[in-house]
């Protein structure tokens, strides 16, 4: 176990290592001078080097490298260059809203997907797969930036059930943050149902299927049991990967529905950072991106060693 987690953790590190290389030779290969940028409509040459100097553009790649390693290590982004507020405190505002409405948004689509999948495959052929098929493909076929217009001209506007818009921290008021959060989290939720409940489908219809379920059921244990204790830990593996892949993609691209529920989010702040031309706001969020997927994926392979043993000692998921 102890070897299985350190290769884990040694492959997710190498992995940030080349994310921070790609984002670093990405921002500096764009076209034009950084200074320009940073610099405003004051273009002068003075103004310009003393720029280049502020911000280490005047040495080497790897000297600068090494200090925006530095930088990131002791959690410093740099400055906005529209605002001139400092990149850390945008994403300390802006990062626990995306983090907690994808957080529920996956919560609700597991519980969702997950039983309708486990449904789906126990009662095959049966209406009740029929209609857990036809909800799924509802969910994959609608977008979710109709079904979010849909929800507030229904349950904000016309029933006033839910806010429109607007966020309220956590701390500030548990029961109004939730008032306001929870919509948005079951729009965005529905699609991700959908892909959860047809991969727990398939890999529940492969354990039904298997040898070992077939033992079960000849020993005599109950159906309950044989569903849940054998078929669908067994299944647990894909729809595990499935989760987290939907989680580390959520943390960026929660952008339309922060965006219609006017959340204050993560997405936002990349979008409005890339129409800017805000390059220290889009370095800090691709970086931030690239290091949500790499630890989503080791928690991930954590969780495959729980669920089952072998891997433990094989360290192959397969």
């Amino acid at each position: 176990m102890a070897r299985y987690l350190l290769t884990r953790a040694w492959q997710s590190a190498l992995t940030l290592l080349l994310s921070t290389i790609v984002v670093f030779v990405g921002v500096r290969a764009l076209p034009g001078d950084p200074a320009l940028a940073l610099a405003g409509e004051d273009r002068s040459p003075e103004a310009l080097e003393a720029i280049r100097r502020h911000y280490g553009l005047d040495q080497p790649l790897p000297v600068q490298f090494a200090q925006y390693v530095e930088r990131m290590a002791q959690g410093d982004f740099g400055v906005s260059i529209r605002t001139g507020t400092p990149v850390s405190s945008m994403l300390t505002t802006a990062l626990p809203v995306t983090v907690e409405l994808s957080v529920l948004a996956i919560l609700i689509a597991s519980a969702l997907g997950v039983g309708a999948g486990v449904l789906a495959a126990v009662r095959r052929g049966r209406p009740a797969e029929w209609l857990a098929n036809g909800l799924a493909l509802v969910g994959l076929s609608v977008p979710h930036f109709w079904l979010g217009l849909l929800a507030i001209l229904y349950l904000s506007v016309a029933t006033g059930l839910f806010p429109a818009s607007g966020f309220v921290p956590i701390l500030e008021d548990p029961v109004d943050n939730l008032h306001h959060i929870v919509l948005p989290a079951v729009i965005l939720g529905t699609g991700l149902a959908a892909i959860i409940m047809r991969q727990t489908r398939s890999a529940m219809l492969d354990s039904l299927s298997s040898d070992y379920v077939r033992t079960a059921k000849a020993k005599g244990l109950r159906p309950r049991a044989v569903i849940t204790r054998h078929a669908l830990r067994n299944s647990l593996i894909v729809v595990v990967t499935v989760v987290g892949l939907q989680l580390g993609g959520l943390i960026s691209g929660a952008v339309v529905t922060e965006q219609i529920f006017g959340l204050p989010g993560f997405g936002k702040m990349t979008i409005d950072a890339v129409f800017q031309r805000d390059y220290p706001v889009i370095q800090a969020v691709v970086l931030l991106t690239a290091t949500a997927y790499i630890v989503i994926n080791f928690l991930v392979d954590l969780l495959y060693s729980v669920i089952d043993p072998r891997i433990r000692v094989t360290g192959d998921p397969a």
